[in-house]
């Protein structure tokens, strides 16, 4: 017999692996002991050498299906303690580097549970067990034991404290475990806080009978409120989106299982696999022409749905008699984040919903639900929430011995992030920084981050930007703390992020990044937003970019692409177009828009009309001569309909719209002149909207390639890096990617981190790692 330690690092902590350790070692005949630390999970073991490679071998195996196994190391145990039998023994607290599993769906076995009348947890809507259930919803210190998590609140009756310390059932040491008798209830009241029923079954019957009748609820789920109401009742739909202040942003459906996803969209393998995954995610799906009709209104002048199955056993519920699915999208006012509390709902939801069902049980970490899409055969996360944070991501072995890092992130689509110990920590999405309640709760998480992790950053990183409030933040909180503070160039973190998700190292060189986005402030304090950039972590060089354009009004040419449209015309020469093309509806409804005049005087004095490289720009601009969006309401809408209109006609549409490319004295320049006296061309010859958008999609595909192998034979490169917000356009992704790949380029594409700034605090992290002290 000899005596081993075995130290297991990953996601190993509220999975289960503890129960799994005992049982394997039950099996195999070994004798000793496993317990929780900071580390993750240590076991003590003696048995002979056979049994304990097999032992070892079956760990990784049979490994719990929320487990995430990332090293098994074994040394010979210096001062082995006698032992008779295999225990569980109590955690201790070290210093943390082990992860925290995020919330996960219904397992199949609870499921059961609360669907068998016999079973006493039957439709109790807290059921959990180590496989599924919350967990960074609900936790506030590590380890990750009952007592540091907000059900503490809740002590466990005889009989579930009976299934938390036994190790062969599938609740031991459940920390979310609780039953009808002694776990969180719920309470059905009006907007007005009346009560409406008594006793979790009946609640739950009420629910959804006040959803049939046409009214609106706010729901409290794991990680916080969802408005719903019945997607197939046109009125309620349209009372949801006029008290919410949300006009054609598309709505997300929850269905209650396959059968009625498939009902509605088409699925594939890769979207189906995500769908019904731990992480329930809201996965966009293309919608099927023989669907039973929903109301315009779920997702106005769009082909996809966003779909998603159950993600709480109250959902499962409340579903369980609905053969269609219920709107549930995000339980906020417009511009706020979700309402996580009680009393915050009944205040901030009272004038949307009719009536709330709540619950008792603090939701500690707002976690909304993730957004996922297929594209080149695989799902891409575009919001990365529940199911995904905050696992940690493994970063390249060079990130272990460097410093540890907080990350600020952007001003949209706001996340921080914590790098330490070759791990990156990205949090849950928090949303746009325009909000107070976000702002607020972007200082929260950047103090819990370190906090949980028990650790103290050693550097801030934040957005080049002047005036982010992210970045405004970070300084502050440097000069209050004496930590440096590195500022990074807003596409560098883009592309970085991208190197980073891969595993990328310094020794392997520079890539070729294409970062598209919205805007970003650029090193020479013009807006970026259409980049060709040679580099790693450490430099970046910008070789090529989009023609700057202006965006007359500022801002307010992000809210009205018909502004961008006047600018990409007076670029590419407006008296000559118009001269030839005036008699195009187009050019006479521009002509008749009020501030044409003033927008035009913006434009030739340059006042109040910064220069931008941005390509989400352009595509705004098209987007606004087909007519799919004179005002936005909602960010990237015009680009996306743009999309949705060439979806159908990309095969077919012929030619792409020429661009030029033009070499100058300090880069070469991606000039989109050429392409708008073919369009309108074509609109005068009375060429489809859908042909014509295809046509753009085409151009621009074909001359970003081709600028791409330039570029990487210029320097001398093999892999090329998409990163930015408008690489979340299938279409253009699809195509750029497959023509790189068939001129022998390797291709990095973002998958588990968003392309858009959902992924900025990750790439500035490591960024701010490798710079020299």
């Amino acid at each position: 017999m000899i005596a081993e330690i075995i130290r297991i690092r990953g996601l190993v902590q509220g999975v289960g692996l503890r129960p799994t350790v005992w049982r394997l070692a039950q099996e195999g005949g070994i004798v000793g002991s496993v317990r929780n630390d900071g580390d993750g999970v240590l076991i003590h073991a003696q048995a002979s050498r056979a049994a304990l490679d097999q032992f070892c071998a079956r760990l990784w195996a049979e490994c719990p299906p929320l487990a995430r196994l990332e090293t098994l190391e074994r040394s010979a145990d210096p001062a082995p303690q006698p032992a008779s039998a295999f225990v569980i023994s109590a955690s201790t607290a070290t210093a943390l580097t082990t992860g925290i599993v995020p919330d996960a769906a219904p397992c199949a076995a609870c499921c059961a549970d609360i669907r068998d009348p016999a079973n006493r947890r039957h439709r109790y809507a807290f059921t959990n067990c180590t496989h599924c259930g919350p967990r960074f919803s609900i936790v506030a210190r590590i380890p990750y034991d009952r007592a540091n998590t907000s059900m503490a609140a809740f002590s466990l009756c005889a009989a579930c404290a009976a299934e938390y310390a036994d190790p062969a059932d599938r609740r031991f040491h459940a920390q979310p475990t609780a039953c009808p008798v002694c776990g969180p209830q719920l309470w059905l009241v009006t907007a007005t806080g009346q009560r409406l029923a008594h006793g979790a079954a009946d609640v739950i019957a009420a629910t959804s009978d006040l959803l049939a009748a046409g009214q609106i609820i706010a729901l409290k789920g794991n990680g916080g409120f969802h408005l719903a109401c019945d997607a197939h009742n046109a009125a309620a739909v349209a009372t949801l989106r006029q008290r919410k202040r949300r006009p054609e942003q598309p709505l997300a459906l929850m269905a209650r299982d396959m059968a009625v996803i498939r009902r509605y969209c088409w699925v594939n393998a890769a979207e189906n696999a995500a769908l019904t995954s731990a992480a329930a995610p809201i996965v966009v799906l293309r919608q099927r022409t023989d669907a039973p009709p929903l109301p315009p209104m779920i997702a106005p002048q769009q082909i996809t749905l966003g779909m998603m199955l159950p993600s709480s056993p109250l959902h499962h519920l409340l579903l369980t008699e609905w053969t269609r699915p219920l709107v549930m999208t995000s339980g906020n006012c417009s511009g706020e984040p979700p309402c996580t509390d009680n009393a915050e709902a009944q205040r901030q939801l009272a004038d949307i919903a009719d009536a709330l069902l709540l619950h008792d049980r603090a939701i500690v970490n707002r976690v909304d639900d993730s957004v996922l899409r297929e594209a080149a055969g695989t799902t891409r996360v575009l919001r990365r929430a529940r199911g995904f944070a905050p696992a940690p991501l493994r970063l390249a072995d060079e990130f272990a011995e460097l410093p540890t890092v907080l990350a600020f992130g952007g001003e949209m689509k706001s996340t921080c992030c914590l790098l330490r110990d070759g791990q990156a920590v990205l949090s849950a999405h928090l949303g746009d920084l325009s909000s107070v309640r976000v702002a607020r709760e972007l200082a929260q998480q950047l103090t819990r981050l370190p906090e949980l992790w028990r650790c103290e950053p050693q550097r801030y990183a934040v957005d080049l930007h002047p005036d982010y409030h992210a970045s405004q933040l970070g300084r502050e909180w440097g000069a209050q703390k004496s930590v440096p503070v590195i500022a990074v160039q807003h596409h560098h973190a883009h592309l970085a992020a991208v190197l980073a998700e891969h595993g990328w190292t310094s020794a392997a060189g520079a890539v070729l990044g294409i970062v598209l986005d919205g805007l970003g402030y650029g090193a020479d304090g013009t807006l970026w937003g259409g980049e060709f950039l040679v580099g790693n972590y450490q430099h970046y060089q910008r070789v090529a970019h989009f023609k700057p354009v202006a965006l007359p009004g500022g801002a307010m040419a992000i809210r009205e692409p018909w502004r961008n449209l006047v600018a990409q015309l007076e670029s590419a020469g407006w008296d000559a177009l118009h001269s030839r093309h005036a008699d195009l509806p187009l050019l006479r409804e521009l002509a008749q828009r009020q501030p044409l005049a003033l927008v035009r005087q913006m434009l030739a004095r340059g006042v109040n009309a910064p220069l931008s490289s941005s390509a989400g720009r352009l595509f705004d601009a098209v987007a606004a001569a087909v007519g799919a969006g004179a005002r936005m309401s909602y960010e990237g809408q015009a680009a996306q309909m743009l999309e949705q209109l060439a979806t159908g006609a990309i095969t077919t549409a012929g030619a792409g719209y020429p661009l030029a490319l033009v070499t100058t004295a300090t880069a070469t320049v991606l000039d989109a002149a050429p392409l708008w006296e073919t369009l309108l061309a074509d609109m005068a010859h009375g060429v489809t909207r859908e042909q014509i958008a295809a046509r753009f999609h085409v151009g621009l595909s074909n001359t970003i390639s081709a600028l791409a192998q330039q570029m990487a034979t210029q320097h001398g490169l093999e892999t090329v890096a998409l990163a930015g917000g408008v690489w979340q356009n299938r279409l253009l992704m699809e195509c750029v990617t497959q023509q790189l790949k068939k001129s022998g380029l390797r291709v990095l594409i973002p998958r588990q981190v968003p392309t858009n700034d959902g992924g900025l605090a990750l790439g500035q992290a490591c960024i701010a790692a490798v710079q020299p002290n």
